[in-house]
């Protein structure tokens, strides 16, 4: 198959004309349980899956009442609070039908641009997607202003890729594929099936796509590839409105694909050993055989510390005979490191006052 089977992890970006009836405001059941169905597929397959979804904001100004073509900021955000309930409800329902539990998480901007917030995002996606469950990302528009909304779901869609570390993103769209002209006014328009690079030719082709409920428009699609590419991600771009969209793109329904360069984990890893340290972490001989093994590094680990530096920050690691072994983002600041070095786990909590993280570099987070 191809196109996603094989996939270790899975963004899917849905849009609000796709959930949403524009005649109606509601939300179209029919077909959300048949992109649940393609969730249970792939799940089967063996890989993990999250779920960036519009749609709180069209099914909540329905919900109200709120008509006419544009809504305030504060309406908006009212819509999206009383719409996020029933959009996070569907989803539960519709998932738990197949034997599959759903989380939802909220984000704005600045959860991406802050580095502590993007640590904690990343560390709760991981837990979600270990614990076997589907989340369910969508911004947080209750809170967001201007200042510090993503402003569509794609280049949202691709940030979630990238932190979550997925081999394969999906924007479930109005349009087949990326075309060299806008189809709808140029019969010579040609599809893409494949692009492995985002020339100034290509970033020139593109024009406003989005449509009805949709503020995506292949500007911002050709945004999140970039991001998507960079972190070794494939993304595709395909028609969404059809049942069992994920099963059509499998079947070879028209799309196109932008090609990732490298491994997700690899590049990650890559850049990871490309920071500077901001510190150095001095461990025993056991620790050193736990790390060449492929686990990660605990406090219990650690005999002493050298630098100042902060959660997330990038520390080296080297061994009791002084060899350098690699480096990693570390998951606790040098004050709280000094307390806890040599600890075992359960202690942990007795000693900073709360429940510890556990791997105070983990093997995900570590260039060796």
């Amino acid at each position: 198959m191809g196109a996603v089977s094989g996939a270790r992890r899975v963004v899917i970006k849905i849009g609000s004309a796709l959930l949403v009836d524009r005649e109606t405001g509601l939300l179209r059941d029919a077909w959300l349980a048949s992109l649940c169905d393609d969730v249970a597929l792939l799940r089967a397959d063996g890989a993990e899956v999250m779920l960036v979804s519009s749609g709180s904001i069209a099914l909540g100004r329905s919900e109200l009442g709120l008509a006419g073509p544009s809504l305030t900021l504060e309406q908006s955000q009212a819509a999206a609070a009383v719409g996020q309930i029933r959009l996070a409800a569907a989803y539960d329902a519709a998932l738990k039908a197949r034997g599959l539990r759903a989380a939802q998480v909220l984000l704005t901007l600045e959860d991406s641009e802050d580095r502590r917030r993007y640590l904690n995002t990343r560390a709760t996606l991981a837990q979600l997607l270990a614990l076997g469950v589907v989340p369910i990302v969508n911004e947080n528009d209750t809170v967001a202003t201007d200042e510090i909304r993503y402003g569509d779901n794609d280049r949202m869609a691709a940030q979630v890729a990238v932190t979550a570390g997925a081999d394969r993103l999906i924007l479930l769209s109005d349009v087949d594929g990326f075309y060299s002209a806008n189809p709808a006014q140029e019969a010579g328009a040609r599809r893409f099936d494949e692009i492995t690079e985002i020339t100034p030719e290509i970033e020139a082709m593109a024009g406003d796509a989005g449509s009805g409920l949709s503020k995506g428009g292949m500007k911002t699609k050709l945004m999140a590839a970039r991001a998507a590419m960079a972190a070794g991600c494939d993304m595709a771009i395909t028609e969404g409105s059809r049942m069992n969209p994920v099963r059509a793109l499998e079947d070879g329904a028209a799309a196109t694909w932008f090609r990732g360069t490298g491994d997700p984990q690899a590049r990650r890893k890559a850049w990871i050993a490309g920071m500077k340290p901001r510190g150095r972490l001095f461990v025993d001989a056991g620790a050193v055989k736990a790390i060449r093994g492929g686990a990660s590094l605990l406090p219990a680990g650690v005999t002493g510390i050298e630098g100042r530096f902060g959660r997330g920050d990038p520390v080296t690691v080297q061994g009791p005979d002084g060899a350098r072994l690699g480096q990693g983002l570390v998951r606790y600041e040098a004050e709280e490191i000094n307390l806890i070095k040599g600890l075992r786990s359960e202690a942990l909590a007795d000693v900073l006052g709360y429940p510890g993280r556990g791997a105070l570099l983990h093997r995900d987070d570590m260039a060796f």
